[in-house]
């Protein structure tokens, strides 16, 4: 079965889809500096955690507000492949034992968003020149 007319929102859902990523990866970075909404389980905070911090919180802003999505995304994408094969991969090899599930998710969603872009509603689709 086609869904013929779905097409035409897909600029839209991909926003939608960029959007809830960001926030929810933004959320990860507020948890570690702000304690907010629960405080970060693992503390004080090590460089490593620092580190993954501030790509959270910058690429997580960018990705959000759909400004230099590709590099962000490209950059989130790495910083997740990173945190599941250093923190998650030794607990286990079954994504769902070690509990990697999320950053393999994030991972690969970042991933598609480094080829396909920001979507619609960016700042990035603000900025590109109109073409003729």
């Amino acid at each position: 079965m086609e869904f013929n007319g779905l097409s035409r929102w897909q600029p839209q859902l991909l926003a939608v889809l960029r959007i809830v990523a960001g926030l929810l990866y933004l959320a990860h970075a507020i948890q570690k500096f702000f304690a907010f909404p629960v405080p970060f389980p693992m503390l004080p905070l090590t460089n490593q955690f620092l580190a993954a911090g501030v790509i959270e919180l910058v690429a997580g802003t960018l990705i959000t507000l759909g400004l230099f999505t590709r590099l962000a995304a490209f950059i989130a994408s790495g910083e997740l492949a990173a945190a599941y094969f250093i923190g998650h991969f030794p607990q286990g090899f079954w994504p769902i034992a070690n509990k990697g599930e999320t950053a393999i998710l994030f991972c690969f969603v970042f991933l598609y968003l480094v080829a396909a872009g920001a979507g619609a509603w960016s700042v990035d689709r603000a900025r590109a020149p109109k073409s003729l």
